[in-house]
């Protein structure tokens, strides 16, 4: 359930547009409240907005002849809209997230139509031979392919009929997915530690969700093997240093996050002492990641490192006492962004919505 998210302490609607200027000022929690159905009715119509908007589109694959000079729909029949690939799968999560949430959502029928229609048997074995285009092997490494598991999850979890026919049709290109991850892993030697979409951590993060879903033991060891090998003599995490101008993940929290998910309590915090000591601090401050111009599709990123940084905090604060003061600090991050997602620009609204319901999911 979407559990202790927070009012606001002004008086317009949660979801209303705030400002979009450098003098932008954090908001501080009122009181704890639970996402209602009128406030998820917002939240799905980013997604509904933009999962059959075609244009603009950022395709950001490799042209190997004119043969490959096709329209996005024609490219990718399911995953066309919301501006690139990996932003319309996580459209497609958040509208199945919320309807598993909201039975009642508006337009539940209506939405459950659009999911069929784009995702259908045929429209997936277009994907899927796309990723065996000759120079398509490492596309969307490893950022897409970790939403595109997470959707793959959500629906697994799901028991209704039409999640049953939407995860057939997504199951060959989920497992052809793993696949690339045991090809990809091994030969990785040194982490990827940027805040933005090469992420190591956060590739692997979403992974072992979908492997812990669909109790895949094999593709756990993989990946608590190579998190292993990549970050358990870390020490000192230079989260000061965080954000970066364009970031929307916290390069030192995705990988706190996964060290939480594959280790022991006591593993865990005998390593956090090393890796971020101060976050024991009950007085911890970690300011939010500030926002200039909204309109600008870079600059914007730091609305997401915001929701980012709320979902790592709950995952490293769970069933740790000494660390349930970062709970606190999260609702900051998503209060900070949450009111300007709906009703801004397409460069936010087409991803943002994602990032905070994934992020109030958390908590």
């Amino acid at each position: 359930m979407f559990r202790q998210l927070i009012l606001f302490t002004i008086s317009i609607s949660l979801f209303s547009c705030a400002t979009s200027n450098a003098s932008e000022t954090q908001l501080e929690p009122k009181q704890a409240t639970i996402l209602n159905l009128e406030q998820a009715n917002r939240l799905a119509q980013l997604p509904i907005d933009c999962i059959n908007t075609e244009f603009p589109n950022k395709l950001n694959d490799v042209i190997g002849s004119a043969d490959d000079l096709k329209t996005p729909r024609e490219l990718h029949p399911a995953f066309y809209g919301c501006f690139d690939w990996h932003s319309a799968v996580h459209g497609h999560w958040s509208l199945v997230k919320l309807l598993k949430l909201f039975p009642d959502l508006n337009n539940s029928a209506e939405i459950k139509q659009k999911l069929l229609a784009n995702i259908s048997k045929e429209n997936m074995q277009t994907e899927i031979e796309f990723f065996f285009g000759k120079y398509n092997k490492s596309w969307e490494r490893t950022y897409g392919w970790a939403w595109y598991l997470k959707l793959v999850e959500e629906l697994h979890t799901w028991d209704d009929p039409v999640a049953r026919e939407l995860e057939t049709y997504l199951q060959p290109l989920a497992d052809l997915l793993v696949e690339r991850y045991f090809e990809f892993l091994p030969k990785l030697f040194y982490p990827i530690r940027v805040g933005e979409h090469p992420n190591t951590a956060f590739g692997m993060n979403f992974a072992w969700d979908y492997a812990i879903a669909v109790k895949d033991e094999k593709f756990q060891s993989l990946l608590k093997e190579h998190a292993l090998r990549f970050f358990s003599d870390d020490k000192q995490c230079p989260i000061n240093y965080e954000p970066s101008g364009f970031d929307f993940l916290s390069p030192c929290l995705e990988e706190a996050a996964l060290m939480r998910r594959i280790l022991s309590d006591a593993d865990f915090r005998a390593w956090m002492k090393g890796f971020l000591p101060q976050m024991q601090n009950p007085n911890f401050e970690f300011p939010v990641g500030k926002v200039s111009d909204r309109n600008d599709g870079k600059l914007v990123h730091l609305d997401g490192v915001n929701f980012s940084r709320a979902w790592s905090l709950a995952v490293i604060s769970k069933d740790l006492p000494e660390y349930k003061h970062l709970e606190l600090v999260g609702t900051q991050h998503i209060n900070y962004s949450l009111p300007s997602i709906v009703g801004d620009s397409y460069e936010g609204g087409h991803w943002l919505g994602s990032f905070a319901i994934y992020a109030l999911d958390s908590y």
